[in-house]
């Protein structure tokens, strides 16, 4: 069995308890507040600034080119691809800035830039993959189970249920299983408990923004 199906076993209760929470059964319908909507977008744009960063702090410490120049351009996606989904929000909502950073986004981007920058580069690969390969389950959730109704959050529905961010899940999910196979057994629990971690957060990312949780003092 390849490492991502084993760590995707690992993850499941975390991931049914994802597609069951508020914030996604109401994205799905349409019927997500806007405040929790524009707090989520927010944050977001803060998260995929710093997530950008790890995935080319990653590509540029492997040793494998190949995989050095795909993180380089998973990279570019999370600025350049998503940072356009972001901006045509902000424009329709008439949003001029993006407030502060709470805490669930402050832990999980430190999480995130702290693994890229100090653990063992495949154990970074394995913490950055959740939010490519939730995301795109999330996606083809809500696209598969969407009511025929006009939904105001179809953009986003239409960007992580698409084919172009499917490949760039397929290329890091691929890039996972081969540095996988040439790490040692206690390497690889390394690898799945950064992979569950970061599902977590996955969760508490969109848990705060339906909670708006914000710092209390």
């Amino acid at each position: 069995m390849k490492w991502t199906a084993k760590a995707w076993k690992e993850i499941e209760p975390i991931y049914q308890k994802i597609i069951e929470m508020p914030f996604i059964e109401e994205l799905q319908n349409g019927t997500l507040p806007l405040d929790k909507f524009q707090f989520y977008m927010s944050q977001d744009a803060f998260y995929l600034e710093n997530f950008a960063r790890s995935l080319a702090l990653i590509g540029a410490r492997s040793q494998d080119t190949s995989h050095a120049l795909a993180f380089i351009q998973f990279a570019e996606g999370a600025i350049v691809v998503e940072k356009a989904l972001h901006d045509s929000y902000f424009e329709e909502y008439g949003l001029t800035h993006r407030g502060s950073m709470a805490p669930t986004t402050h832990h999980y981007i430190n999480f995130l830039k702290c693994t890229a920058a100090l653990d063992q580069v495949e154990v970074a690969m394995a913490a950055v993959l959740p939010c490519f390969w939730i995301y795109k389950e999330v996606g083809d959730y809500i696209y598969k189970n969407r009511l025929n109704v006009e939904n105001p959050y179809q953009k986003w529905i239409d960007t992580y249920a698409g084919e172009e961010f499917e490949e760039l899940v397929i290329n890091a999910k691929k890039i996972c299983n081969e540095v996988a196979e040439n790490c040692t057994e206690s390497q690889q629990e390394f690898m799945t408990q950064v992979f569950i971690e970061a599902s977590r957060l996955e969760f508490m990312f969109w848990d705060s923004a339906y909670q708006l949780k914000n710092w209390e003092i």
